[in-house]
Formats: C-alpha cells, structure tokens, sequence
C-alpha cells in the first residue's frame, strides 16, 4: 500500500513590528505568533509581545547571520515566527530567510518601515528619497550618495550614528546639509528633531531606534563630484600611478558596468577605475589586484572617501594573484599587461559576455594589444588628450601621452572554445 507523501513543513512566518509594539499588529499577525510553537527575534522585539504568545522565545546571537540556519534547523517541523523591524523584506531579516528558505517556505505579513513613517512625517515623496543603510555596514558608504539638493534617510546603526553622519558629511565637504533625527518612529515616544547643519551639529543623547533625514548641501569651495565615471583627478590620492579623468571616462565606458555585475581591476594603481565603477550601482562589486602594498593600502583609503568602502583589495601580482577569485563580469588591466600569461588568464576567465578592456602607453604592451585584437575581434582605439596651457603670454596646446585601448566582448563561440561558459573559476 502505497502511503500518501507527508504533508509539507508549514512556513515560517515573519512578522513586522513597529515602535507601536502589540498595539500595530493586524489580526492577522497577532493570530500567527499566538499560534507558533517557537518565536524568534531581537530581546526588544521578543519583549513587545504580550504572555498570550506562549511560544518558546529565543533571542536572535551575534552574529545574526550565520546563526539563522542553524536555529531553523534545530526548530524544523515545529511553528516558527520570526519578528522583524517594519518591513521583514526592507533591509530585513526577510532578505536572509528567503536566501535560506526560499520564497514558498515564508509568509511575511510587514509593518511599515520606518521609511515610510519617515517619509510621512517630513512630507518626502518616497520616490525622491534615496536609503541608505548603516546597520552593519560603515559609514563611508554614505559618501557616495552625497549630491548637492538629494534627500537621504539614513538607516541608524544606534544612538551614535547621527554624530557619525555629522562627522562624514563635514569632512567630505557637506556642512552645510540639514539632519533631523527620528526616533522611536510610530511609538509613543515618537520624537523628531529640530533641522540642524551638520557643521553645526553637536552629539547627544539619544534613542537607538532612530533614522537621519538629510538635506545634502555642498559647501561652495567642496570639490564637486558628479554621478557618472570621470570624477576630477583631484579627488585621488595618488602617487602618479592614476588613470586620468578622461581617459577614466572613455574606459568606463567600454566597461559599461550594470548592476550586480563584479569588476576584475588588475594593476590598480590609485584604484580610480575599481573606485567608479563601484559608484555607478550600490550592488556592483569589484576586486582590484595591486602588488605594491603602499599603493593597496592607498587605494583602500580612497574607497573610504568616495563611498565605496566595500571594495575588496588584494595585494599580489596577477596572474598569480587571481586564483581563486570569483568570476568577474568584466576586467579591466591598467598595469601588468607584459606579465607572462597575464592577458591570456584574463580572457579565459570571463564568461560569455563578459568585457574585458586594456589601457597601455608602450609599444611593448601595445604590441600585446594587436596581437590579442587579431585573435579576438574587438575594438582597437587610440585616445590622445590635450590641455591648454600658458606659451609665453599665449596659450597653447600641450599632449599627454597617447593610451592605446583594447576593448572586446567575449561571446558564447570564444567561451566555449576556452572551456569558460557557465564554469566556475
């Protein structure tokens, strides 16, 4: 006799609670965590919940992350709810659960985040309001968001954060923008600050539970960054090992990074090329290899300024250097390019659609790059640059050195024939 397949494990649900504790919870919501066996959350949210929820409450460890399998497994076949801040899919646990679970092995029933009790009190239109986040993450990152007129919220890592983003914003030349600090959004404590210039700001007491709002002013001698690729040399530290502005531009180009994708920059000198690419999408991602550790330690520092602090540095010489990295989405080779066997590991790396684009100022290397555009295809150009300068009382022209570019996209046939389509390095 053949017995039926045994019924499917009943999902997690996960719910989103606000300041507003028991009080903003649905029906819905109130019937789920009275009805789990087990309840897992942060101590303040476990402590929102009234004794009627009678299942075994279990504080989230630190770290949160790698503990979220582990506590699934240990709890399988029984009622788990799992309480959130807001919105559980906003920059939530929903995000980690659903990577663990899948989508069909969770119900979610949200909160509203504090972005939108934020959004709702300031009188911002949510979609002319960029998040960021530093819950976890550190706060240079917010430095690329910074543009004169843009509004922020910032997402509290605790009471300190607003004195952290006071801080950032006068010493990457926004003074003069106007925080306010929301706390204990939708509780009954609910308190928002009066509007204050950051260079005016002085730290104090505060709730942990807490989002900045910023109103991002320059101040009128800070160095203007822009949204696209070919930021002022000026904005580097650099020793002279620095792709120049418009050549940065041209070379961003062909690279034509797009979100999610990760960048190789081999050979990264001040990190210009890595940096820029990382600033065009909050998901892009990027590894540059640079052997000289004065310089890798220099291009980490400009990571910081320029808010990207999540690119990842290694200090070594490719091609040995490049084992063991991810599959990148596109490579880019500003130095080494005589390395034996460097161009060739490039190449094989990339998958199908994948670019892979080359910047040199020798012969030697340019040879290289001939060669590579016979056997490859791809696009083989020459970018000469002039500035105008003083002659005597007159003005003239006066050329920098020539780049010769090789850029090229790899397709399915060149994957295949390389072995790379859809493999794993």
């Amino acid at each position: 006799m053949t017995r039926p397949d045994p019924a499917p494990p009943a999902p997690v649900t996960v719910v989103g609670l606000g300041a507003d504790g028991w009080a903003g919870v649905t029906d819905a919501a109130r019937d789920a965590l009275r009805a789990a066996d087990v309840l897992i959350g942060g101590p303040r949210q476990l402590a929102l919940l009234p004794p009627d929820c009678g299942g075994e409450r279990i504080a989230w460890p630190s770290p949160l992350r790698p503990a979220v399998p582990r506590l699934l497994a240990a709890h399988a076949g029984r009622g788990i709810a799992v309480l959130a801040s807001g919105d559980p899919m906003f920059y939530g646990i929903g995000r980690a659960l659903t990577e663990e679970l899948g989508p069909g092995a969770l119900r979610v029933l949200p909160h509203p985040s504090s972005v939108a009790y934020a959004c709702a009190r300031l009188g911002w239109p949510a979609e002319d309001v960029e998040v960021v986040t530093l819950v976890g993450r550190p706060a240079g990152r917010l430095a690329a968001a910074l543009h004169d007129g843009r509004r922020l919220l910032v997402l509290s890592a605790g009471a300190a954060t607003p004195a952290e983003v006071a801080a950032l914003l006068r010493d990457r030349g926004f003074g003069p923008s106007r925080m306010r600090v929301l706390e204990q959004l939708g509780g009954p404590a609910e308190r928002m600050s009066e509007a204050t210039a950051a260079d005016a700001w002085e730290p104090k007491p505060g709730d942990a539970l807490n989002v900045v709002a910023v109103e991002c002013r320059r101040a009128p001698d800070a160095l203007r960054l822009g949204a696209v690729p070919g930021l002022p040399d000026a904005a580097y530290e650099h020793d002279g090992q620095l792709t120049k502005r418009h050549v940065r531009a041209a070379t961003l180009g062909a690279l034509a990074p797009a979100p999610g994708e990760l960048l190789w920059d081999i050979g990264g000198g001040s990190g210009s090329i890595a940096v820029e690419w990382l600033r065009t999408h909050p998901s892009c991602r990027a590894v540059t290899v640079e052997r000289d550790p004065v310089r890798a330690g220099r291009i980490g520092r400009n990571a910081e300024r320029l808010g990207v602090p999540g690119l990842e540095v290694v200090t070594g010489a490719a091609p040995a250097a490049l084992g063991g990295l991810p599959r990148p989405d596109a490579v880019f080779i500003g130095g080494g390019l005589t390395a034996p066997g460097l161009l060739d590991a490039c190449w094989r790396a990339l998958p199908a659609g994948g670019r892979l684009v080359a910047n040199t100022v020798t012969l030697e290397s340019e040879a290289l790059l001939a060669d590579a555009y016979r056997r490859h295809g791809g696009d083989l150009v020459r970018l000469a640059v002039a500035h105008a300068v003083p002659v005597g009382g007159f003005t003239g022209w006066r050329q920098a050195m020539p780049v010769t570019q090789w850029a090229v996209q790899k397709t399915a046939e060149a994957a295949e024939a390389a072995g790379t389509a859809g493999a794993d390095q």
